[in-house]
């Protein structure tokens, strides 16, 4: 529950305080290796082999090298900068792992008593863009929800826990980015050990519960409208939602 009310909080905090790149890169780079990968480490369920990227932690520093030293440029279109910056999220959390492992839980890198904002897991400030110090909250909330009204973002980014979106087996490329965001919601929806959906008495994942208002503000749709767009049942208007408890244990192979 402490941790449902942070992300409630975060969600009120960060909304409207953005933060802005205008990196010299001209053109995004290339995300093939992360492509590379997760492809070799990550199945089907979207689950992980931590040990296995621990293994390519070469080539996995290489990778945030990269993002690191080429931050988005005005000259970017918007789906290019979004798939950066998903793939940015997803990459550095593989890296708060992997530096920590093993771990049960993301939760357990943060101390005992946790301050959202200040000293969570995702308020640590261990990487680099553009030579600025960045935490996963900032990409999350002072960049991604600040600066873009894209709610399929909330299917996409993956906090290494087993209720969160799967993590995708490509990276996300700004050229086929709308094809890319579809499936997952779709794939999220469907899937039901994160959402059990049925006409009358749905129990949706928790991020319906923490975003929804993203994805009803930038839609213009109901939440039940929006859910409905890629569900495989769909659900009745009148149906009052109802929200799973979040798993927060390692999504580890």
């Amino acid at each position: 529950m402490k941790l449902f009310l942070s992300a409630a909080l975060a969600v009120m905090f960060f909304s409207g305080c953005g933060i802005r790149f205008n990196g010299k890169s001209k053109a995004a780079p290339s995300h093939d290796q992360w492509t590379t990968l997760v492809k070799k480490h990550v199945n089907a369920a979207g689950f992980v082999n931590y040990k296995g990227f621990i293994a390519d932690k070469t080539a996995l520093q290489s990778y945030l090298d990269l993002l690191s030293a080429n931050a988005p440029g005005k000259s970017w279109n918007e789906q290019d900068k979004i798939a950066y910056w998903l793939n940015a999220y997803n990459a550095f959390t593989i890296k708060l792992i992997v530096d920590n492992y093993p771990v049960k839980s993301i939760k357990d890198l943060g101390p005992k008593n946790q301050v959202i904002f200040i000293n969570t897991p995702w308020d640590k400030k261990f990487f680099k863009i553009d030579g600025r110090s960045m935490t996963l909250n900032n990409i999350e909330h002072r960049i991604l929800r600040a600066n873009f009204t894209e709610p399929r973002i909330h299917f996409a980014l993956n906090c290494a826990s087993v209720s969160c979106p799967k993590l995708r087996k490509e990276a996300y490329v700004g050229s086929k980015l709308d094809a890319q965001l579809t499936e997952q919601a779709r794939e999220f929806l469907a899937d039901k050990s994160r959402n059990e959906i049925d006409a009358k008495t749905p129990k949706m994942s928790a991020i319906f519960d923490f975003y929804g208002k993203d994805m009803t503000k930038w839609t213009g749709k109901t939440l039940i409208e929006y859910i409905n767009m890629y569900a495989p049942v769909k659900i009745e208007e009148t149906a009052k939602l109802q929200y799973l408890d979040y798993n927060w244990n390692i999504n580890e192979q």
